[in-house]
């Protein structure tokens, strides 16, 4: 009866849901692409690797820094000796001269072959064991060796944006190759291969030009910038973190009680930050759908109080042949359930169409809708019609048989 209620009153109940569906199809797109996004994200940490912690003398991730920060020191190779020596649960560790083209540093990284360029790389210099540690994979030539770095050769390793800009993407054509950059010649001896993680199908190493780290002291003796990817023993990682904060602190000389000078971050604490960002998106979500589901429900109720009055002899007819009053509530409870969970499927349909357009329109945008999202929508739109029914529901089983009947 309740189907067939709905089902008779198609554009009246069309217009009524129209609340619901915007609300469920706002909910399930954005959840799924926050889902899709935050997978992505696990799986790049997972293939920098899960035991790395990184040291840095500001605040590192995807929170701004605080602007006391600036006139911290940075850290030092020397850091890094003292904390191999001193942490038994750190495996090794290596250091990263960080951008040094970028914030006015008078090293152009500019890159030029013939008539071409490629003005969008990010130039770091690191050490030998960087590869490693950070699960680089070469795909053509060799990662930078420790001779390299010890005789400040003028090497590379370039990611995949620089071989497409250069080379065409012919990755076997760029091996071996010399170009210009900061007006001297540098010889391509490596080539990177792409990861397959990435935020919004992009990785800072598709940009990114590696060179050894002395060289990049060489050339670029103001950017004294440094990064420590510390690599932790298996199993040791949270006592890694607090052996290398207290060798920091030492060496620092931050008293007791100030906090820390310096950041150290492991994968689990990016996610936290990460999953912050997202909290905030996602309750922007839910205040938009919540709207749209508050303007179903009260339409709903609205529909229901309508339907009531319009069968107000209808319901005389049933309480005087027996019903019971909760017979009568539950008939108009389940027309109001019936109504919202057309709403919720007809949301849920359109968002899966409208998330599965968005992964063929926008590859590098993961949408994926899952089973958690399916039922959480399906039972929410129930929900809104038990609870917007309720009244009309009530309405209707007050009613006096006699009065009913008699109304025209």
């Amino acid at each position: 009866m309740a189907a067939d209620s709905v089902v008779s009153n198609k554009f009246r109940s069309g217009l009524t849901i129209l609340g619901i569906v915007i609300g469920i199809l706002t909910f399930v797109v954005v959840a799924s692409i926050l889902t899709g996004m935050r997978q992505n994200i696990v799986k790049m940490f997972e293939d920098y690797g899960t035991n790395n912690i990184y040291l840095f003398h500001l605040s590192t991730g995807f929170s701004p820094g605080n602007r006391d920060e600036r006139n911290r020191k940075p850290l030092t190779m020397d850091d890094a000796n003292a904390i191999l020596a001193q942490a038994p649960s750190v495996n090794d560790i290596a250091t990263v001269a960080i951008n040094i083209g970028s914030w006015g540093t008078g090293f152009d990284d500019n890159m030029i072959y013939k008539d071409k360029n490629y003005r969008w790389a990010k130039t770091d210099g690191v050490t030998a064991n960087y590869a490693g540690i950070a699960n680089l994979k070469i795909k053509e030539g060799r990662w930078l060796t420790e001779m390299d770095d010890q005789e400040r050769r003028s090497v590379l390793v370039v990611g995949v944006s620089a071989v497409e800009a250069l080379f065409d993407g012919d990755s076997a054509e760029a091996l071996g190759k010399e170009i210009r950059m900061n007006g001297t010649m540098w010889q391509i001896v490596g080539v990177l291969e792409k990861r397959e993680a990435g935020f919004f199908g992009e990785n800072e190493e598709d940009q990114k030009i590696f060179m050894p780290f002395r060289t990049a002291r060489k050339v670029a003796p103001t950017r004294d910038a440094v990064l420590h990817i510390a690599q932790a023993k298996t199993g040791f990682l949270n006592d890694a973190v607090e052996e290398i904060t207290g060798v920091l602190r030492v060496r620092r000389e931050v008293k007791t009680g100030d906090p820390n000078n310096f950041d150290v971050k492991t994968a689990d604490d990016f996610m936290r930050q990460f999953d912050g960002m997202l909290a905030g998106i996602g309750i922007a979500a839910i205040a938009i759908s919540g709207l749209g589901l508050l303007v179903g429900g009260i339409g709903v109720m609205n529909i229901m109080l309508v339907s009531v009055t319009e069968r107000t002899k209808e319901i005389g007819i049933r309480k005087a042949i027996g019903a019971t009053r909760w017979a009568i509530v539950l008939q108009f409870l389940a027309e109001a359930m019936a109504l919202t969970f057309f709403g919720g499927v007809i949301g849920l349909v359109l968002s899966i169409g409208i998330s599965n357009l968005i992964l063929m329109l926008v590859p590098a945008l993961p949408a994926k809708v899952e089973l958690w999202m399916i039922i959480t929508s399906l039972t929410i739109s129930v929900l809104i019609g038990l609870i917007f029914g309720v009244l009309p529901a009530r309405k209707a089983a007050k009613l006096d048989p006699i009065e009913a009947l008699r109304y025209e």
